[in-house]
């Protein structure tokens, strides 16, 4: 309840149209180890690694009452630049720290070699926007916010809509405020001790749940892998014994030279949510459920190193969105628990000096033993909404043509995968155009017979001279930019999910 309240600050305060319309946030209340006790129901691959970020703040900084971090740094347990975290220690009446409040909001814009803030061809991490070391945002109660002003307008590649950017922060801190006060409402009726106790016993139930899980498993061992539409793979083996997962991603690609590495925080988001899908059981999402894994992570694109200097560190932004995704799919190779589902977010970024927009855009998820895939939605690591029509029409100078579903996309079998999106998008202005998405190669993966869901692909339609085909096609990659036209149209088609089971009928 703290966390969903959390959330609704977040949504009613902010002014941000990826805030308010796409709910792209999360909340979260983690103990006083940083581990994580209890969210809403906001974005996957946010929340497992809000801990991971929680964590390298206690290591590394001092923390006071009043004192409130900001850091979107991938090293510090971030997950890409406009993912911005807000952290704050909560301390009872005797000044103990019992536990933190976290969250973290996607930014439409925080600079970077393109609008959006999400550049395509980023090759480090300070081509991606401004980087936010752990930095006090307020310091025993007093606010530092003019010092965030001065970092995100002073950096090679500064933030372009820095009021914004500086709002969404505002409503952040709200966020954690309204969070501190509620907590400290329970310290009051229940004490500090029971507060703990609580938290406690959330994560040593999930815990337990998994540990019946495991035993009734134990022995089993299982590998896959995953092919990026680039080539790169990820390697995952899986092994049940002595009631302990272990989950060895040994195998893996190298760092990237492009914007598709992670970090073990996202790996964790990914595992967090992967069990929790595995067990089956209506249980609250938190770290308990990896106290039984021994998870192993070389260095790889899902584990590079991060330098002091931003120009040496790996660029990241595709590693939260699409990465974390792929993962999810190798995982769900492992275990066997559904076909594939569209394996990307289809990140769509439009903007110009006046203008920065972000969407993810859904597309068909996997069938499983008993049910068919869903058509249209947002899959796995993320659970966003997308703009409405009418509030992309009156902010942006654009117009939304198309968006439907994208009929026979999903994967045959006997349980039909879900179907993707067909979404058309008219340019009323010039616009820098960014795609960030996979399985433009091959499909979504059935599974027991199944078959696959259909690739996406994206591409421009270009209107002609009069008196020659009405429009030029300019095919776009899974990972491209193009700057677009009046009057161009963006194409976007995202792929279908996997059939389960080899019952060709439906």
């Amino acid at each position: 309840s703290i966390a969903e309240q959390m959330g609704e600050v977040l949504k009613r305060t902010a002014i941000s149209t990826n805030v308010k319309e796409r709910l792209d946030f999360s909340c979260a209340v983690l103990d006083s180890k940083g581990f994580l006790v209890a969210n809403a129901p906001h974005i996957p691959v946010h929340l497992g690694a809000l801990g991971s970020a929680v964590r390298s703040i206690i290591a590394t900084m001092q923390l006071e009452p009043g004192d409130m971090i900001v850091t979107n740094h991938p090293g510090y347990g971030g997950s890409h630049l406009p993912d911005i975290t807000l952290i704050q220690p909560i301390f009872d009446q005797e000044k103990e720290c019992i536990g933190f409040l976290a969250n973290r909001a996607h930014h439409a814009e925080i600079g970077g070699l393109r609008a959006g803030s999400m550049p395509p061809n980023a090759r480090c991490l300070a081509e991606e926007g401004v980087v936010i070391k752990p930095t006090y945002l307020f310091r025993k109660g007093q606010s530092h916010i003019e010092n965030i002003r001065r970092m995100l307008a002073a950096a090679l590649d500064p933030t372009r809509h820095i009021e914004e950017t500086i709002v969404v922060l505002v409503a952040q801190a709200a966020a954690n405020f309204k969070g501190e006060a509620l907590i400290k409402e329970l310290i009051k009726a229940r004490g500090s001790n029971e507060v703990k106790w609580i938290m406690q016993r959330i994560c040593k139930q999930a815990t337990h749940c998994f540990a019946a899980k495991l035993q009734s498993m134990n022995g089993f061992a299982n590998s896959a892998k995953h092919k990026l539409d680039d080539g790169h793979e990820i390697h995952l083996n899986l092994e049940i014994s002595n009631s302990r997962l272990r989950l060895d991603f040994t195998g893996t690609s190298s760092v990237h030279s492009g914007n598709l590495n992670a970090n073990p925080g996202i790996v964790r988001s990914v595992i967090l949510y992967g069990i929790r899908l595995w067990i089956e059981k209506p249980i609250p999402l938190n770290d308990g459920l990896l106290d039984l894994v021994d998870l192993v992570i070389p260095d790889s694109f899902l584990n590079p190193h991060f330098p002091d200097n931003p120009f040496e560190c790996p660029a990241v932004v595709g590693g939260n969105t699409e990465t974390s995704q792929m993962v999810f799919e190798t995982f769900a190779k492992a275990t066997g628990i559904l076909a594939g589902s569209q394996g990307t977010m289809n990140n769509f970024i439009f903007g110009n000096e006046k203008y920065s927009f972000y969407e993810t855009i859904g597309g068909g998820s996997g069938a499983g033993d008993g049910f068919h895939g869903s058509d249209a939605i947002h899959s796995h690591m993320t659970n966003t909404a997308i703009t409405d029509p009418e509030i992309l029409e009156s902010k942006y100078p654009v117009r939304l043509l198309k968006s439907s579903i994208r009929k026979h996309s999903g994967g045959k079998g006997k349980y039909r995968g879900g179907h993707g999106i067909h979404r058309e998008i008219m340019f009323l202005e010039a616009m820098q155009i960014n795609i960030i998405s996979h399985q433009r190669m091959i499909g979504p993966i059935g599974i027991n017979g199944g078959e696959n869901g259909c690739p996406g692909e994206q591409y421009i339609l270009r209107p002609t001279k009069v008196g020659e085909e009405k429009h030029k096609r300019i095919q776009l990659n899974h990972i491209d930019q193009f700057d677009a036209l009046e009057g161009d149209i963006l194409v976007i088609k995202t792929p279908g999910g996997g059939g389960f089971g080899s019952d060709k009928s439906i």
